[in-house]
């Protein structure tokens, strides 16, 4: 039976924790796209709650090999991104041990990983793989693959759910739309551009977590 867990860690050793050195109180989303050069988790989107300007001229660590931004919509950034799996961390024992990430979500305090086993063993496996490589990781929860209505299997971020929900909810995707991506923009308190791009990366997700992961081989 598959088995999902959410595990958090406040190591400042995460490859990305001088990221919160430079934009504090930032955010930071591993995006979960399927690479084509067998690259893993190969971008970031980085919110920061503002629409500064993003260098990531500065940001040094021997788990990185380069970082580049590539986008900016409003108050988020997108960032390519070059592990060196030589370095210990918890996306190496994701990749040595098989299960699957569901989403990663760090801020300056913490990081949360949710991950997806085909069984218990394969999160066993995960967990003693960080306890022997002296990752910090504390299991939070546990419990059985969810069910298809619930909506956590989309793997939407909480900012994606609830644009998507208002905008459902205001008619945007009604034909012709009762509203547009400005008003819903002004009732979430961010701008248009922010409002678009989690639009686009929440539709993207539910396309990937339902069209497309349920289509026959």
């Amino acid at each position: 039976m598959a088995i999902e867990a959410s595990f958090t860690s406040t190591d400042d050793e995460f490859p990305l924790a001088e990221v919160f050195e430079k934009f504090p109180n930032s955010q930071v989303e591993l995006d979960r796209v399927v690479p084509t050069n067998h690259a893993i988790i190969p971008y970031f989107w980085l919110q920061l709650g503002n629409d500064s300007e993003v260098s990531m001229d500065g940001i040094n660590h021997p788990g990185l090999n380069d970082l580049k931004v590539v986008d900016k919509v409003g108050d988020e950034a997108l960032i390519r991104i070059e592990w060196d799996l030589d370095y210990e961390s918890v996306l190496k024992a994701i990749l040595e041990t098989g299960v699957s990430l569901i989403s990663a979500i760090g801020k300056e305090d913490k990081w949360t990983f949710d991950v997806r086993g085909e069984d218990q063993q394969d999160i066993s496996d995960f967990q003693s793989y960080c306890n022997e490589c002296d990752i910090p990781l504390e299991l939070v929860q546990l419990h059985a693959l969810s069910p298809m209505h619930s909506g956590n299997e989309y793997d939407l971020t909480e900012a994606q759910r609830e644009a998507l929900t208002l905008a459902y909810a205001r008619g945007y995707f009604d034909s012709p739309r009762d509203v547009s991506q400005d008003d819903v923009a002004d009732e979430l308190g961010i701008t248009r551009q922010a409002f678009a791009s989690r639009l686009r990366r929440g539709m993207r997700r539910l396309v990937s977590s339902t069209i497309i992961h349920s289509s026959p081989e």
